[in-house]
């Protein structure tokens, strides 16, 4: 069995087990994820791309795959201590921890498959298993969020298969075999020969299917009110992982409609929907009264500058894009750590019964100072570095988008700003439920907020040159 099988296979018979055995399952959660993470970065060992068929592993996928890891094992830990305080009885309690290990197994799938079909199916499926994670509070807030979450995402989704057809019926008089037709590396390699107008097409309805999952504006209205309704670690999930498996979706149909001379160029429409996306959140930001909701906006803004920076393209932007991909997924995953718990503490999520966290909670308080500072784009955590990199690309490439881009960054930034000083630095609010944020809480938190430093400012070189290869993918 190669690698790849087993970081697919290995959640989905943990999902069997934690079902099974509801008394060990947080603990058994957190043993799983940590397997899966050790078989990601085994996958770093062998040569890339790596394996063949169905499923083939470049640096993109693996780089990804890595991080899934991180935020999955992470997210496993803080589910330990804060699963036990939503309520939830024991069938609620074994179906979450049996749909996260269920979510993570489709979510290594669709990041490993070459294979656009099976990719659509994983990510379909890793959808439906967040969308129950979002409705289990049952409160008829969540209840709409999970129907919003559903039919907008499964628009989206039709479009996308829609356009993965569209590909393959361009790839039909070049790859005489059907399963080719859907292989990301054969459709790449016969791009040249295919008719430019059906590339066009297909790749109009993956940007707009994939891109809907992905939150880009116009199409993210379904983001914010899952990521407020569902249990803290799913909204921590959401923006971590299924985000970027989305994005992937985008980045292999645009990499094979460009290696079509004839084909329109698709970075414009990427850079258009991630210029809307940023200033669009960058303006919202202000105005959200709820601290999840406020974050959900904030995976806008940040999955727009991605959108921005692999539009550019080109060994700057692409590396960029990845890079901030990484800060991002790190740095929010630990702010919904931080502030699911500080919302516990304080008896609600509205950001006039969280504030004062830094004198109430020290640990806890600066860890989101500090969280929250990395995703406004200050040093030294790794969006810093990503969004220099991007501003130093556009300027060299396409200067006239310096601007937006600019103006974009400071609003969201001194939105978030505001916020912290908001939640972090003024006077305290009682708590509710007094208690220590606890380890399970402190220890993903810190741990993604060193690992963001580190990108910055320590990059090993192992992984830097597996981001610079993950960007030559991309061409």
């Amino acid at each position: 069995m190669s690698l790849a099988t087993a970081l697919i296979l290995l959640p989905l018979l943990g999902a069997a087990l934690l079902a099974a055995l509801p008394r060990v399952a947080p603990l058994l959660n957190i043993a799983i994820s940590a397997a899966c993470l050790v078989l990601a970065l085994l996958l770093l060992a062998g040569p890339l791309p790596y394996g063949e068929g169905w499923l083939r592993a470049d640096a993109l996928s693996v780089s990804l795959v890595v991080l899934a890891g991180i935020v999955g094992l992470g997210t496993a830990i803080f589910s330990w201590r804060d699963i036990e305080g939503e309520g939830f009885d024991t069938a609620r309690t074994r179906f979450y921890h049996a749909a996260f290990q269920g979510f993570m197994a489709t979510h290594f799938l669709a990041l490993l498959s070459d294979n656009l079909g099976i990719m659509w199916v994983a990510i379909e499926a890793g959808t439906l298993a967040c969308v129950l994670m979002v409705g289990l509070h049952r409160t008829p807030a969540a209840i709409e969020a999970a129907w919003k979450f559903f039919i907008l995402c499964g628009f989206g989704i039709a479009l996308a298969l829609f356009g993965i057809i569209v590909l393959a019926l361009a790839a039909a008089p070049h790859l005489p075999h059907g399963d080719l037709r859907l292989s990301a590396a054969a459709l790449r390699e016969i791009a040249p020969l295919a008719e430019p107008g059906l590339l066009n097409l297909a790749f109009v309805f993956l940007l707009v299917g994939f891109g809907t999952k992905a939150g880009l504006v116009p199409l993210h209205s379904w983001l914010p009110d899952a990521h407020a309704e569902g249990p803290t670690p799913i909204a921590a999930v959401l923006s971590g992982l299924l985000l970027n498996s989305a994005m992937l979706g985008i980045l292999r149909g645009e990499a094979i409609v460009a290696a079509h001379p004839g084909s329109w160029a698709p970075g414009g429409f990427l850079i258009g929907m991630g210029v809307a996306s940023l200033l669009l959140a960058g303006v919202t930001l202000w105005r959200r009264r709820d601290a999840k909701r406020l974050f959900g906006w904030s995976s806008i803004e940040h999955m727009g500058i991605a959108a921005i920076a692999f539009g550019l393209g080109g060994p700057a932007g692409n590396m960029a894009g990845i890079l901030h991909l990484w800060g991002h997924s790190l740095l929010k995953s630990a702010a919904f750590f931080a502030i699911g718990r500080a919302a516990r503490l304080k008896g609600g999520q509205r950001m006039d019964q969280i504030g004062g966290l830094a004198r109430s909670h020290p640990a806890l308080g600066w860890g989101l100072v500090l969280v929250m500072v990395g995703l406004a784009g200050l040093p030294p955590a790794s969006l810093f570095a990503s969004e220099w990199m991007l501003a130093v690309a556009l300027g060299r490439e396409a200067p006239w988008l310096l601007l937006p881009y600019v103006l974009g960054l400071l609003v969201a930034a001194l939105a978030l700003l505001h916020a912290m000083q908001r939640l972090c630095l003024g006077p305290p609010t009682p708590d509710a439920a007094p208690g220590p944020a606890g380890w399970a809480t402190l220890a993903p938190i810190w741990c993604n907020l060193a690992l963001a430093v580190i990108l910055a400012i320590a990059l090993p070189a192992p992984l830097r040159a597996l981001l610079r290869d993950a960007a030559q993918v991309l061409g």
